[in-house]
């Protein structure tokens, strides 16, 4: 439906000429709805030039959408425009000052490779998650983001000797989730990682009740999940990615000689074609639902 951005947003003539609506926050008043308030805790590589990949399926949805871009205090953000996370991000104080936030994204980050502890803002996160849970509808982790409220709810992670890379089939487990229900039983989904939590490991979970497992990739393990209270659900893939997005990544990777990447799977290197274009779309249109439904009633 709407996202709301500020007048001079960078990429907002490039969401307009894919067709998503754009409106300041005199313009959203005008229309008399609510926009859900979805904070993003955007820490990957290069941030503003990854806000596009979120703000385009947001955008598709039915619902009016106000993103809430958080900045973390013990993240360095050095690839990053400094001057635009000064002009639009906020501390996560900030952001709930004054108002709720009704959903909130975490992203992925290169440092699947780093154990937890030893990545210099998971504290912040973990003070983060806590409030989220309490507090926020329904917080949903993309990739390592993923990984990482699997492990604030205590579900360990592995290295991967070589690094899961490609668009792979996926399995829908559950067709009565109000997420993932309704995408087809099997569609195809980008993995982007060096890291992940072993099958057998997940399946405990859902077996003690702590997770329900609605995702499944023969090569990608189990890719969708959440907590038992809907609070966190994890998406260990990229659904938001473009088709360019993992040549990129591939070329980036090659430039630093690493040994344990290899062209990604299913995907073109000289064409390549986006196959996952519906479950994008899907999977964040009933997620902005979801949210809508747990705060409206």
């Amino acid at each position: 439906m709407t996202i709301v951005v500020p007048n001079n947003y960078h990429i907002k003539p490039a969401l307009e000429r894919r067709r998503i609506l754009c409106a300041t926050d005199k313009e959203a008043l005008r229309e008399d709805i609510r926009a859900l308030r979805i904070g993003i805790l955007n820490i990957m590589p290069r941030a503003e030039k990854y806000e596009f990949n979120l703000l385009y399926p947001l955008g598709r949805s039915v619902m009016q959408i106000e993103p809430v871009w958080i900045r973390l205090h013990s993240h360095p953000y050095s690839s990053s425009n400094r001057k635009h996370l000064d002009s639009l991000y906020v501390p996560f104080e900030k952001a709930i000052e004054d108002t709720i936030l009704d959903g909130l994204i975490l992203t992925g980050a290169p440092v699947e490779e780093i154990p937890f502890e030893e990545v210099s803002y998971w504290g912040e996160i973990k003070r983060i998650l806590k409030y989220a849970r309490n507090n926020i509808a329904s917080t949903l982790g993309i990739c390592w983001g993923g990984l990482a409220l699997a492990k604030y709810m205590g579900i360990d992670t592995i290295v991967y000797p070589e690094k899961l890379f490609g668009v792979f089939e996926t399995k829908n487990l559950d067709r009565d989730h109000p997420v993932t229900g309704d995408m087809d039983d099997y569609y195809w989904c980008p993995q982007s990682r060096h890291s992940g939590i072993e099958d057998a490991v997940l399946e405990r979970e859902s077996e003690s009740g702590n997770i329900s497992l609605l995702a499944y990739a023969q090569r990608g393990g189990y890719t969708i999940f959440e907590s038992s209270d809907a609070r966190y659900l994890m998406h260990l893939g990229h659904p938001e990615y473009n088709s360019r997005r993992l040549i990129e990544e591939y070329e980036r990777d090659m430039k630093k000689d690493r040994n344990d990447v290899f062209p990604p799977e299913n995907i073109s290197l000289a064409k390549p074609m986006n196959r996952w274009r519906g479950h994008r779309a899907e999977f964040f249109a009933q997620w902005i639902k979801f949210i809508h439904e747990r705060t409206s009633y």
